[in-house]
């Protein structure tokens, strides 16, 4: 069946102010200088989206932004890059959801976050037919997107497998309190790509094969698990495929799980073997982490493509 969207990307859209090397906040009044500031279209959707289209795939943007300048920005930025944004719903009275992120010189990122549109949007029935018009459908964000969470984004799931989509998931800040909003969620997802932190706080459970078993008994087709420098490890049935991190040199990690699962989804839309779908997401990854901001480093698929290659040689 042919669909209009390789992508949908529901959820979590926002504006990151970063700034690094921060070593400290000036007391007082005081200034300080730095040697770079950037703005970005991030979060657990309008990160991977952007990444998704820089890697040459066909995406919609499903989310909402506020009646502010920010969101002047993160439209015109993501139809830069050839984003539908027809359904970025523009809410009156609202801010669009913006984080500031003083970045260590060690790539840590300390964070203040506005939660603002986000967490005031869902997917009418209305939207259904277009949002459901794609080949692979993510969710990202859920914890921090008040409306959607719990049983619109089970039904939003459900009705993507029932339409024919491939779901995959990713979440944000997750907290005791989110495995009330996960749970439902999980038979309804096909590529479950959270960080092993994330998954260990949802489950209760440590560890790697702890956490699989876990997620895979509660309907997950596939779990994803990122592992920081430990690479990443993705469980099909009792297969068990570890991809390692290549060797680099860290700028910032703001995005780079969201970089990681742009890489997943575009290696999935060709059809390629889920170890190198994890390398894909990996070089999409390093590439993030080499400079500062959720899209940092990536330019396009073939060079992501190359770099792939040389780190991998």
């Amino acid at each position: 069946m042919s669909r209009k969207f390789d992508v949908s990307v529901v959820g979590l859209y926002i504006l990151d102010v970063l700034g690094r090397p921060v070593t400290a906040i000036p007391e007082g009044g005081n200034v300080d200088f730095i040697e770079e500031i950037r703005l970005t279209v991030a979060g657990t959707a309008g990160g991977t989206v952007v990444d998704l289209a820089k890697l040459g795939l066909n995406c919609q943007a499903v989310g909402a932004v506020g009646s502010d300048e920010k969101a002047d920005f993160v439209i015109n930025r993501m139809q830069q890059f050839g984003i539908d944004c027809r359904h970025m719903a523009r809410l009156e009275g609202v801010e669009t959801s913006a984080t500031i992120l003083n970045v260590r010189p060690n790539g840590e990122r300390p964070a203040l976050h506005c939660r603002g549109a986000s967490d005031h949007f869902d997917v009418s029935q209305g939207m259904l037919p277009d949002v459901l018009d794609c080949r692979f459908l993510h969710l990202g964000g859920t914890g921090l997107l008040a409306k959607l969470d719990g049983e619109p984004s089970r039904a939003l799931l459900q009705a993507a497998q029932a339409a024919g989509c491939v779901t995959t998931w990713d979440l944000v800040g997750a907290g005791p309190e989110t495995w009330a909003f996960v749970e439902p969620l999980l038979p309804h997802i096909d590529y479950f790509i959270p960080s092993i932190e994330e998954a260990e706080i949802l489950s209760g459970l440590s560890g790697v094969e702890e956490n699989i078993r876990f997620f895979q008994s509660r309907g997950v087709k596939c779990p994803v698990l990122t592992m920081g420098g430990d690479g990443s490890m993705i469980a099909m049935g009792d297969d068990r495929i570890h991809v390692g991190v290549y060797d680099i040199d860290v700028v910032d990690t703001t995005g780079c799980g969201d970089a990681y699962t742009a890489g997943f989804i575009a290696g999935l839309a060709d059809d390629r073997p889920l170890a190198e779908c994890a390398h894909l997401g990996t070089a999409a990854a390093s590439l993030v982490a080499s400079g500062l901001g959720s899209d940092a480093g990536i330019v396009d698929r073939a060079r992501t493509e190359a770099a792939m290659k040389a780190w991998r040689s």
